[in-house]
């Protein structure tokens, strides 16, 4: 049953309707063979009997008189004739059951009893071909002038008879094989072709190569069936996919340079505030190059200076830079995630809480994405912390796994925000900057997203490795 189970459809159709047909065809030919069978036993009981009516009557007066010698001749001429030649035996007995005569006298003796032979014998209207052998026994009695005058009992050769229907029944049994494979082949011919669309629309949905692909316009079946509107519908459904899909990634690349744009505005401040300051020692240096000590003052101050623009243009190229996705993450990546986010936090004036407990590189991530997923929840926590906000990061390793922790003190996140980030719905305008982006960059690297609201503190959770208990938690 299971092996069926797994056969293609194109294949059980056809063998259904060829069980079917197997069951018609055994019913057929036996309502053939049991049609046959009535015409051989009435072909059989109208010969018997018009054999013993014909004794009966050239008989009669002969075996009254006890006339054996005329009884003898009058069988012996009997089996003479056309018809005569199925009775291989014939035996006549008077009112005694005593045999007056038979066609085979060395096997029936004269005045032997009638009912040794007359074993098994059937009455006229009980013979019927599809007996125990090829020879029916015949007990019928002899009526002249309307009175019982012996008996006759008749042995009937009907083995052509049973050759015959065991022929016809052959010949069913062929004719309904050939039939039931002819029809089989040209239903599975049938069907296969019926179905092409369905296996067609099958290989289309389990193609591996990550998205689905549409039925060629060539195999779309012509017409309005059914099995066209199902391709049309699939080829539809694809188009949405993909228009979707391509919507959702200009849309994430969108909330990506956004992001960017407001990182670059927060460094361009960070690095326009140091230049006055580097200008005004450049300044001091020419105007007192005579005093050492200004000199040497002014001097450090250039070096503190240029080292922190270094430091901040080096985070910045690093955050940008496309190989970073092929490098280990490691706790310098949060550093300049610092540095990153800090000249976001001078401008509105927020605080940060900043906790990077990192006793190893966590195996198997990188940095890239960690921190395209970091930088983009710290501005989001930001955002929505306000001025003079408070944010937080909490990264910590324990076991097989890494745990980032991103915390604001705002009003929490919107309903949009969280489909973007919690779900795969589609995507709606106003939902945070990169959210989505977030979320498809966590699930690549098969981490999970947490959501917990308590005291006025939002906390998104990203972790990579063991699955949490807690997907999504409203406290």
């Amino acid at each position: 049953m299971q092996a069926l189970g797994r056969l293609p459809l194109s294949l059980k159709l056809p063998l259904l309707g060829a069980a079917m047909m197997v069951l018609v065809g055994a019913v057929a030919s036996q309502q053939v063979l049991r049609a046959l069978a009535g015409v051989q036993d009435a072909r059989v009981q109208e010969l018997a009997q018009m054999h013993v009516e014909g004794l009966s009557v050239a008989l009669g007066p002969l075996v009254l008189r006890r006339d054996v010698w005329e009884v003898y001749d009058t069988l012996d001429r009997a089996s003479q004739g056309g018809e005569g030649r199925r009775m291989i035996l014939t035996a006549v007995a008077d009112d005694t059951g005593r045999v007056l005569a038979a066609t085979d006298p060395g096997r029936v003796p004269m005045d032997s009893a009638i009912a040794d032979l007359a074993q098994g014998a059937a009455a006229l209207e009980d013979l019927s071909v599809g007996g125990s052998g090829p020879v029916l026994r015949l007990l019928a009695p002899l009526i002249y002038q309307g009175r019982m005058v012996g008996e006759i009992v008749t042995e009937l050769d009907v083995s052509d008879l049973l050759i015959e229907r065991r022929r016809a029944l052959m010949l069913l049994i062929l004719g309904n094989a050939v039939a039931i494979g002819v029809l089989a082949m040209a239903g599975y011919a049938a069907l296969r072709q019926m179905l092409r669309p369905v296996s067609t629309l099958a290989r289309q949905m389990t193609r591996t190569e990550g998205k689905p692909y549409p039925i060629p316009a060539a195999e779309i079946p012509r017409g309005d069936g059914e099995l066209a509107r199902l391709a049309r519908t699939y080829n539809a459904m694809v188009g949405a996919v993909a228009a979707k899909a391509e919507a959702e990634k200009r849309l994430a690349e969108r909330e990506r340079f956004v992001a960017l744009g407001r990182l670059s505005s927060s460094l361009a401040h960070e690095i326009n505030n140091p230049l006055g300051g580097l200008l005004n020692a450049a300044d001091t240096i020419r105007t007192f190059s005579d005093r050492p000590e200004v000199v040497r003052q002014s001097a450090d101050l250039l070096d503190r200076g240029l080292r922190h623009l270094r430091d901040v243009t080096r985070a910045s190229l690093d955050q940008n830079r496309m190989d970073m996705e092929h490098r280990p993450l490691s706790a310098e990546d949060f550093a300049d995630l610092k540095l990153l986010i800090q000249p976001e936090l001078s401008r509105q004036a927020q605080g940060m809480d900043w906790s990077v407990d990192l006793p190893g590189v966590p195996p198997g991530l990188a940095a890239g994405p960690v921190r395209q997923i970091a930088l983009n929840l710290l501005l989001n926590a930001s955002a929505a912390a306000g001025r003079e906000g408070r944010i937080g990061l909490d990264a910590s390793q324990g076991g097989a796994g890494l745990a980032i922790a991103i915390s604001d003190n705002g009003a929490g996140m919107p309903q949009a925000a969280l489909d973007r980030l919690l779900t795969d719905a589609p995507l709606s305008p106003g939902g945070g900057v990169g959210l989505r982006l977030v979320r498809d960059l966590t699930l690549g690297l098969g981490g999970h997203i947490a959501h917990h609201r308590a005291g006025g503190v939002t906390r998104i959770i990203v972790s990579f490795g063991p699955e949490p208990g807690v997907q999504d938690a409203e406290g």
